[in-house]
């Protein structure tokens, strides 16, 4: 299991991302235009510099949904590859079986 603390600063930085999604594609947008003068441009640059750094969706780590872990996630299922062997083993996905030879 994964800390939990990690986990949570995820969760807020997702919240923060939908929080301020509207508001910071339309100031890209208005610094992308180039038909607006180069302060207007410039202007919508700061403005987009004053938004909070956690609020952007890069910042955004992909975690297992299940265990929290930071590596090696699928990123169709959103799980871990160690949950999701489980799962399969288990027979809880349907379609998946575990190879065998």
């Amino acid at each position: 299991m994964a800390k939990k603390s990690a986990v949570e600063r995820n969760k807020k930085r997702e919240r923060l991302a939908r929080r301020f999604a509207s508001k910071r594609n339309r100031l890209k947008d208005l610094a992308k235009d180039m038909s607006l003068s180069p302060e207007d441009r410039f202007e919508a640059t700061l403005k987009l510099a004053t938004l909070p750094r956690n609020s952007s969706p890069v910042r955004q780590h992909l975690r297992c949904s299940l265990t929290g872990r930071p590596r090696g996630n699928y990123r169709k299922f959103k799980i871990s590859r160690i949950a999701l062997r489980e799962l399969a083993s288990k027979g809880l996905i349907p379609g998946m079986v575990k190879s065998s030879w």
